[in-house]
Order: structure tokens, then sequence, then C-alpha cells
């Protein structure tokens, strides 16, 4: 079953959650961003749980609903990965990046959207 926008936004939040990702969260850029509908922003604590993260996210997201990223931005090794849904941006960070770029607060009006059962 293929999902897109907010339904897909939580099947990613999920997805990296399985991995051990932390302080996960999604956020409803709809209409505030020219680039994306929603984000999901983690942090991983290492470059392999960084590189895991970004491997097994993509696998687990087409395995169980069919969707696959248009693109995948940027390496381990620069503590920031980006899968791209097109609709959704999962921002994968290692926690160091995490608090320099601080995105979650680009868009002090976004709403966070609630994605754990």
């Amino acid at each position: 079953m293929k999902v897109e926008g907010k339904e897909l936004a939580i099947a990613c939040a999920r997805a990296v959650a399985e991995n051990k990702a932390e302080d996960i969260r999604v956020i409803d850029v709809k209409g505030l961003s020219s680039i994306t509908d929603y984000m999901v922003v983690c942090s991983g604590n290492s470059l392999p749980h960084l590189k895991a993260l970004m491997r097994d996210t993509e696998v687990i997201v087409q395995e169980k609903h069919d969707a696959k990223p248009y693109s995948g931005e940027g390496r381990a090794e620069t503590k920031w990965v980006v899968l791209d849904y097109f609709d959704v941006m999962v921002h994968i960070m290692h926690v160091d990046s995490r608090v320099e770029y601080d995105l979650e607060n680009l868009w002090p009006d976004a709403q966070e959207v609630e994605w754990e059962e």
C-alpha cells in the first residue's frame, strides 16, 4: 500500500524509530516551505548509526509502504543525510549537527505531528 504526505511522514518516523534514532520529530511545513510538506528530523549518535538509519529506513519504508525516495543526499561522514520522498524529507543528523543547524526552529509556525502509536 503506497502512502504519501502525512501518512508517509509517520511511516518514516516509525522506520527510524525501529533503528533506535533519537529525538524523532515530524513537522508539518505545508504552506511554509517551498520544498516539502513534511519534515522528519532525527538524530543518530555515531557515523555507523547514521549509515544504518539511512540504509534501513529506505528499505523499511519501501517494503512496508511501497515508497522509494527520489534521492538521498549526503554521506554519514558529513553528519547529515537526507532521504527525499518529495512531499516528505527525512533529515538524519548527528547530534552535533542537529544542535548546530536547529532545523526544527526554521519554521516557528509549523505544527508538530504526533506519530507514535
